[in-house]
């Protein structure tokens, strides 16, 4: 079905709209950043929001006038004092009275005599715009706007203040937004009768109207009625985006399995210590999921060191049980290499072939691992994603485990469930995601949380120091390292920055050569991958006591031995990030310690980082608060592809909509899987009002 033909106008060319021509069409192009080469459109013009309201309702005489307030008054205009020829920076003044006082209007710069023009003497006008008070006179500078008395209606009491960009001033584009609004074709309700009652929401227009026209300021308020039911809109269109996608990665096309147990019993009992409730929790889900007709779609949350490749192990041992192959895909040939380590010893053990793909492989060893993928031989494949994108050919692959890819966005779920076309997939992330956040971008998955730590795992003390104690941090740092133990120090640069004054890796790996001498490694992203691995090893291997990098080593380095972790310049790192980092020690048997060196003076939000990280553990409590100290885009690391961000809801007040938005959508599709009834076809046109076009291909007939 193509879009509704009522919608043309709100998707014509902003050359359509009167007033607008290719300058200012250009211009806004670019600020509504328009996808690739498409003009914005009216539609554009419709969701952009206001910021905030001015309410110019006060009239009163000039002696009731307030300062600093917004004031409209009627006056009647005296006399011009234009500035002294020669001195352009004295102001053009012009003096009027009503009958409770006097007032001076002000202008800057005025050439051309359009001041005379507009206010003429022994004339009356409106004026609106804010009262000052100069050398004890009441004085408006600049007023927003100057109106005759028989014209007042154009003058917008309750006036919506939108964000701006250069060139472009808020009277043209309030003009534009007017005719838009004014334009507004008839748009079919897709939230039933009932709901709407009970939120008493406006129509979709009427809301539109209100926000862009209101009546009063408080129509327009972010959690007024209006604003509620824009924001839900836009949630319930991303919702019903993701369920389609869901629908069309899950359905019908996945394979009930069967499994006989023995592979799996094998598994956990050469495991060297007892699974955890999270562990067996989602080791059932996963399980009930693949003995279900439809292909699992589940996201695997999991705190660093929670235990998830285990969970996926247990996931890929029922497989072959049921005989099909599996595959583990990871960001880096490092953390593949890392989960080939963990799970190499336990398949061997079991009798399951496992093998390691990487980029460095030669020739030979390469086509005959290639072989025992193609017979079936080798039951479990790890590797990067660019490894099973060239001519992997797999025997039977039943099950797909992608690790930790927050970063991996809608599209490239599409695409990789098409890469097996029965297979089940498993996304696994070790950055905890708040609820708000897994079902904007997750809403499409199902999803499994593992919260507790394995046992055994050590709590880490935490401590905020100022870089001013750097020789004690070292002294300390020195009597640790000779008992045994081995420390992290990371740093947010490679190499000095000129706009930043930030100690770089390289120059804090010469100050601690000075007293650590070859006991001391560097590692960061510019290093090639061999060198980085080679370093990595000998920190494994204990050669190494102390190991200055960068973020590099974020995700999913394993030593048990390294008990400390300094971050230094801590007031530059995100939460996320700061709890990922921490992460890395606490692994082994002795308890550990992270110290985050900050430098300057503190800004609130930086205090409240540091002071989460030094609070608590849980990284779901760190992610939440992440989300409240800077918003949702960048939780995530990037903006998720795909998934724009908001222009109608403000997580912050609307949060709490998307979770009915989630459920409306669910519904909606339960009852009507092929958007064929009314409530359906509105719901299309909703997808289209929100850009998701992506989805409508997604519907299914029938």
């Amino acid at each position: 079905m193509s879009r509704p033909e009522s919608l043309s106008p709100l998707f014509a060319s902003l050359h359509s709209i009167k007033g607008v021509g290719d300058k200012l069409a250009a211009l806004l192009t670019r600020f509504f950043g328009a996808p690739d080469g498409q003009e914005a459109i009216a539609l554009d013009i419709l969701m952009h929001m206001p910021s905030g309201v001015v309410d110019r309702r006060r009239q009163v005489g000039i002696a009731e006038a307030y300062l600093n307030q917004i004031v409209t008054l009627l006056i009647h205009i005296d006399r011009h004092q234009p500035p002294p020829h020669g001195k352009p920076h004295v102001p053009h003044r012009v003096f009027a009275h009503d009958e409770t006082g006097d007032v001076q209007l002000v202008f800057f710069r005025a050439q051309g005599g359009w001041v005379e023009k507009a206010l003429p003497v022994g004339e009356q006008r409106y004026v609106s715009g804010t009262l000052g008070f100069f050398k004890g006179e009441k004085q408006i500078t600049h007023p927003d706007y100057i109106v005759e008395p028989d014209k007042f209606a154009s003058l917008p009491l309750v006036e919506p203040v939108y964000p701006l960009t250069q060139g472009l001033s808020s009277k043209a584009l309030a003009k534009l937004v007017r005719q838009v609004v004014d334009s507004l074709p008839a748009i079919p309700e897709w939230i039933d009768t009932a709901t709407m009652g009970q939120r008493k929401w406006p129509s979709f227009a009427d809301a539109m109207r209100m926000v862009h026209l209101p009546a009063n300021p408080d129509e327009a308020q972010l959690w007024a009625p209006a604003r509620q039911r824009l924001a839900y809109d836009e949630y319930f269109a991303g919702q019903l985006t993701l369920q389609l996608i869901r629908s069309t990665m899950v359905a019908d096309r996945g394979i009930s399995r069967t499994f006989t147990g023995d592979v799996t019993l094998k598994v956990s009992s050469l495991l060297p210590f007892s699974l955890t409730e999270g562990q067996l929790a989602a080791i059932g889900e996963i399980r009930a999921d693949l003995a279900s007709p439809n292909r699992m779609s589940r996201l695997l949350q999991g705190d660093v060191g929670a235990g998830k490749t285990v969970v996926a192990l247990m996931a890929m041992a029922a497989m072959v049980e049921s005989g099909v192959q599996s595959a583990l895909m990871a960001p880096t040939e490092l953390l593949a290499a890392q989960h080939f380590k963990t799970l190499k010893p336990l398949c061997d053990l079991a009798g399951l072939g496992c093998e390691l793909l990487t980029g460095k492989m030669g020739a030979a060893e390469r086509r005959a691992k290639l072989a025992g993928i193609a017979d079936g031989s080798t039951d479990i494949v790890v590797g990067t994603h660019a490894l099973f994108q060239s001519g992997v050919e797999f025997h039977n692959l039943g099950l797909t485990v992608v690790d930790e890819q927050h970063r991996f966005g809608v599209h490239q779920r599409l695409a990789l469930s098409d890469k097996g076309r029965h297979t089940d997939l498993l996304v696994m992330t070790a950055t905890p995601i708040p609820r708000t956040l897994v079902l904007t971008h997750f809403g499409d998955m199902d999803v499994s949380i593992l919260r507790e730590k394995p046992k055994g795992r050590q709590p880490i003390d935490t401590a905020v120091l100022s870089i001013g104690d750097y020789d004690r941090v070292v002294s300390r740092l020195q009597a640790r390292l000779d008992d045994g133990a081995q420390a992290f120090w990371v740093c947010p640069l490679v190499e000095e920055s000129e706009h930043l004054d930030v100690m770089a890796a390289e120059d804090r790996f010469a100050e601690l050569q000075k007293v650590f001498g070859d006991q001391v490694a560097l590692v960061h992203g510019r290093m090639s991958a061999a060198a980085k691995q080679d370093v990595m090893t000998r920190f494994s291997a204990n050669e190494i006591k102390l190991l200055v990098a960068t973020t590099v080593i974020e995700v999913g380095v394993d030593v048990p031995n390294a008990s400390i972790m300094i971050i230094e310049h801590a007031e530059r790192f995100g939460l996320a990030q700061l709890h990922q980092l921490r992460g890395r020690v606490g692994r082994g048997s002795t308890r550990s310690s992270c110290l985050l060196l900050y430098k300057g003076n503190l800004s609130e939000t930086a205090k409240a980082r540091l002071d989460t990280i030094k609070s608590t553990e849980d990284g779901f409590v760190i992610a939440e608060r992440d989300l409240e100290l800077r918003g949702q885009g960048d939780v995530l690391g990037t903006r998720q592809s795909g998934m724009p961000g908001y222009r109608l809801a403000v997580p912050d007040v609307h949060r709490h909509l998307l979770d009915y938005a989630h459920d409306d959508a669910k519904a909606l599709l339960t009852a009507d899987p092929a958007l064929t009834g009314p409530a359906g076809q509105a719901a299309r046109t909703a997808l289209y009002l929100f850009r998701k076009e992506l989805a409508i291909p997604l519907i299914r007939a029938g």
